[in-house]
This record gives structure tokens, C-alpha cells and sequence, in this order.
């Protein structure tokens, strides 16, 4: 099975500062670092490192060309990403001493995404593939559509969640979510954690979903099953690429057939090496780490 990940392609500009910027407020940044980002890019490196036979459609700017060799030197096939005459998509992003982050994002490049475009990839893969996205391009509601018509399986991390998401996507037709605790509220309109998964999965029965609740863990549910994993204590230095890091092991190890506990595992491991280093995408361990790292990190029980 080949994973097709229809995803954004940034350039990561992170400021290193005391507190968050508040209303008003002028800081100043003690370093400034450039990064490759982006959670398509992000999750396209997890995957490929995990093992996946990954391609990555996108497009990038006429300052985004380095993105293209990051990928391909990180075993992404890149044979589908094209460049445009504006400016790639970027963002700002800032990380306090805790490695805590927040982030601002301007989709550039990322937004030039075609129907016409859409189609030209999409005729290169079939009902054995998948087509993982993210919300930070354009076109994801044809994208899906097309897939669906061509009976390709459908991952979707729907982030950044939105209200024109919500309004228009056709959420039916995914088949694995990865959602964090503010998707699940918005995607199943509860506020009571402990009743989103139960909501979600009453309204889109034939999909599973992969919900991770930070320091609690993450659990997996889908009609039939459910399982849960812990985390594992690390020093935290930067969380950007967490999530996409679990995202793309979680999903390599999904589409080689591997067991569901199996994925949590891994997929938890490598987003604790990962958030233990700077960075987005470099921060991403290599499947080989994550194997030996497994049996030597301090484990934590799952937390409901």
C-alpha cells in the first residue's frame, strides 16, 4: 500500500522567547531558527521514517525549493509536488522555555491547490492506496470527493479545525480520524471529553479514530474495538512536530497491518523522542530509534 499524503509545505520561522507575546506587548526573541514545516511536510517525514512507501503532493513557492530535497533526502517521493510563482506558505512560531509552542500559519503556496491538479495526482493511485490531509491546503472537499469515486481510503487530521470545515467537508467519507481533544469537541459538538468518541462514533459508524489527549495518552476506537495507550517521560524541549510525528507512525504502522496496539506504541514513543528535540521536522526520530528507545523510556500508565 503506497499513502499519498495531499499536504501543506512550509517554512518554519521559530522565535525563542520568555512568555507568549500578550495584547499589546512588544518582545524581543533571544534566537531566531528556520525550519522545514508544515504538518503535511511534518507528517510525510514521520511516515517515511516509520517505514511508509510515502508520496507528497503539494506546492511550493519560489523560496520553497529546499523543501522538495528535505523531503526526497528523508525518503519521500516527491515526483508529484510543483512549484508556483507566489510566495510558499510559512509560520511563525513561538516556543517559551517549557517547549510549549503556539503558532501562526499563512497558507501561501499551500492555497494554490487545483481541482485540475487534484485529478493529474489522483490518476496515479487506486483502492489499495490511501490519501492522508490535514486542513492546511486547498481543495481537501474535492480531494475527498475524487478519492471516494476512486475508492481510496481517506485519513484525515483536521486541523486547523474551522468553521468552513465544519460547514462543508464530507466527514462520511473518512476512513481513520486524528483528532485532539479541541477537534473531537468541535467534530462531535460535546463538551463532556469522556462522551466525544462515543458521539463520533454514533455519527460516522464506519470510521476509526485515533484521539490523542495529551499527558493522559491517547486511545483508538472504531465500532468494534478500543485501546488505549500511556506516555512516556521525557524532557520536553519543543512540541511542534508531536502530533504529526505520532500522525505519521501511527499510520505507517496502520497501512503495514500491524496491530492497533502495536501502532499506539510506536506512534507514542516516537512523538516523546521527538518533542525531547528542537524543531519540526528534525526532530523526528528514525524507526530504528524508536525500537530501541521503546523498552528504555520511563513508561506512564494510560489516564482516562
Amino acid at each position: 500500500m503506497s499513502i499519498l499524503n495531499f499536504g501543506s509545505l512550509n517554512i518554519d520561522h521559530v522565535y525563542h522567547v520568555d512568555h507568549f507575546v500578550r495584547p499589546g506587548e512588544t518582545i524581543s526573541a533571544g534566537r531566531l531558527e528556520y525550519f522545514s514545516g508544515g504538518k503535511g511536510l511534518n507528517q510525510s517525514i514521520a511516515l517515511a521514517k516509520a517505514g511508509a512507501d510515502v508520496y507528497h503532493a503539494g506546492k511550493i513557492g519560489t523560496d520553497g525549493k529546499k523543501l522538495e530535497e528535505i523531503l526526497a533526502n528523508d525518503g519521500v517521493h516527491t515526483d508529484y509536488i510543483e512549484m508556483t510563482n507566489g510566495v510558499n506558505g510559512h509560520a511563525l512560531i513561538q516556543v517559551v522555555p517549557s517547549g510549549q509552542n503556539n503558532i501562526i500559519i499563512y497558507g501561501g503556496s499551500n492555497h494554490e491547490i487545483t481541482e485540475t491538479y487534484v485529478d493529474q495526482v489522483l490518476e496515479n493511485f487506486g483502492e489499495d492506496d490511501l490519501v492522508l490531509m490535514q486542513n492546511e491546503i486547498s481543495c481537501i472537499n474535492y480531494i475527498a470527493r475524487q478519492c471516494a469515486k476512486r475508492k481510496i481510503k481517506i485519513a484525515l487530521n483536521p486541523s486547523p479545525i474551522s468553521k468552513e470545515l465544519l460547514d462543508t467537508f464530507p466527514f462520511e467519507l473518512v476512513s481513520l480520524f486524528f483528532i485532539n481533544e479541541i477537534e473531537g469537541r468541535e467534530l462531535s459538538k460535546t463538551e463532556n471529553t469522556d462522551e466525544i468518541l462515543d458521539s463520533l462514533i454514533k455519527m460516522y459508524p464506519n470510521s476509526a479514530f485515533v484521539f490523542t489527549l495529551g499527558h493522559n495518552g491517547v486511545i483508538y476506537k472504531d465500532k468494534n474495538d478500543t485501546f488505549t495507550h500511556g506516555i512516556y517521560n521525557v524532557k520536553v524541549v519543543d512540541t511542534t512536530a508531536a502530533g504529526d510525528t505520532f500522525t505519521g507512525y501511527f499510520l505507517a504502522c496502520y497501512a503495514a497491518g500491524e496491530p492497533i496496539p502495536d501502532c499506539l506504541l510506536k506512534a507514542s514513543v516516537a512523538s516523546s523522542l521527538a518533542v525531547s528535540k528542537p524543531g519540526a521536522s528534525p526532530s523526528i526520530p528514525l524507526m530504528e530509534e524508536v525500537l530501541e528507545a521503546k523498552s528504555t523510556l520511563e513508561y506512564v500508565e494510560f489516564q482516562k
